[in-house]
């Protein structure tokens, strides 16, 4: 380790401003695509091709922010979206659809998804996303205020 990062590492709560996304999407090319564009705005990116992976990773990791795809419409990211929230009710999670469907929509908002957005979204689109969806929970959960 350099010089430099030991002093940033020992600087306090240099570890509690570390953003943690969890990333889950069956397609490679988006999760490449999306993946980038998190750690871009300063997030570790945990990311996943499936569901059970990235519920392996939620027994090990704790995570700020979650950007679900919903699979197909029988929705297979529900359990997914349901273990997230039963760790922390306060983490922000984003099923991200090809195809917007109202059933899933519904199910989403009522297993308590904070959006529901259809792909593909810019890099604009999910910075705005991450600002207003994934800020406020970070500056509430380090006890900042905005």
């Amino acid at each position: 380790m350099t010089r430099s990062a030991d002093s940033e590492l020992s600087r306090p709560n240099f570890f509690s401003r570390l953003r943690r996304a969890l990333l889950v999407d069956h397609d490679a090319g988006d999760l490449q695509y999306y993946s980038a564009l998190l750690r871009g705005l300063g997030y570790v990116v945990h990311s996943f091709a499936t569901y059970r992976e990235a519920e392996r990773c939620l027994e090990c990791e704790v995570i700020d922010f979650v950007i679900v795809n919903q699979g197909s419409p029988a929705f297979e990211a529900r359990e997914l979206v349901e273990r997230v929230l039963a760790r922390n009710r306060r983490t922000p999670v984003v099923v991200l659809t090809h195809c917007l469907d109202m059933g899933c929509y519904l199910e989403a908002m009522q297993l308590g998804a904070v959006d529901y957005v259809e792909k593909p979204l810019s890099p604009a689109d999910l910075e705005h996303l991450v600002t207003t969806v994934g800020s406020p929970h970070l500056r509430e959960m380090h006890g900042q205020t905005a």
